[in-house]
């Protein structure tokens, strides 16, 4: 039998994962550079277009650096990136269905405890296109970088729930200079983090994250009204009124910066951890009640 060497990375993970982060902010910045050169307009002035290419090239300044990593750096197989598409179009429906259940649950609260109130509604299928196409690729950017990479590499050396914690703390901290941030924001995030990284655990497959997170800034902001993280990005198909800006509805971050929110995230992330150990253990005692 031909003996295979095995190959090791060349740092440890710990020193990967800086490098890795500093050469993605690195080429994020030149990638935009470029973005800010070919259009000659300020960030804050982007047009739809505008906004594309900057999350493309932001995406683009998350997703080289992780390819030449994981093959040359890390010495891992590129599939370990999570981005593979077959047999995956359950996990696409589940994204798209999470979302949808989080938001009539969140939404619907609102609505009810007149958190909110609709003043307008204003249909614009371009805007709610675009947006989509640009919620895409900023999804991408950040499932690439922090859950593909980040936590790919930490789980290869630590227990994966505590790998989850530490990638979603990084999660948050992207966000920590969002617009109107504050504690519960920032709490939030980091639990979005730990949501959107669960699934990741078991399925090493980016496809139902990306997609519950693009789902879930769209329904958000161009559908619902609400900032998304702070900001507010596109018009919006419905426009919502605050009577009072409190926890119940998040006040100027959002539905992020929810109480409601806050709920919803953690009986999510508890559900969804719960059913992938349920079904590993099923299988588990299915190998075991085969080999009897």
């Amino acid at each position: 039998m031909e003996n295979k060497t095995l190959v090791r990375p060349i740092f440890p993970v710990w020193a990967t994962i800086l490098l890795y982060t500093f050469a993605s902010v690195l080429l994020m910045g030149v990638f935009s550079v470029f973005v800010y050169l070919a259009f000659g307009t300020p960030v804050g002035q982007f047009g739809m277009l505008q906004q594309f290419f900057s999350s493309l090239a932001m995406f683009l300044g998350a997703l080289v650096p992780a390819v030449l990593f994981i093959l040359y750096i890390d010495c891992r197989p590129l599939s370990d990136l999570g981005l593979g598409l077959r047999g995956r179009g359950r996990d696409f429906l589940f994204g798209i269905s999470l979302a949808l259940l989080l938001y009539l649950l969140g939404f619907g609260t609102s609505l009810l405890l007149g958190a909110v109130e609709i003043t307008s509604v204003h249909f614009d299928g371009e805007i709610l296109l675009g947006s989509l196409c640009v919620l895409v690729v900023a999804a991408l950017m950040e499932e690439v970088m922090i859950r593909g990479y980040i936590l790919s590499r930490l789980m290869s050396c630590m227990n994966k729930f505590v790998a989850l914690c530490i990638s979603s703390f990084i999660f948050a901290f992207m966000h920590l200079f969002n617009p109107n941030i504050s504690f519960l924001p920032i709490f939030n995030i980091f639990l979005a983090g730990l949501m959107l990284g669960a699934a990741f655990l078991y399925t090493r497959n980016l496809c139902f994250p990306i997609t519950l997170h693009v789902f879930w800034n769209w329904l958000q902001g161009p559908l619902l009204g609400y900032e998304v993280s702070g900001a507010k990005l596109f018009p919006s198909t419905l426009t919502l009124h605050l009577p009072e800006k409190n926890i119940i509805n998040g006040g100027d971050f959002g539905f992020e910066g929810s109480i409601i929110c806050t709920v919803l995230l953690i009986i999510t992330t508890g559900a969804i951890i719960y059913w992938f150990e349920k079904r590993n253990t099923r299988e588990s005692e299915y190998v075991e009640s085969s080999k009897v």
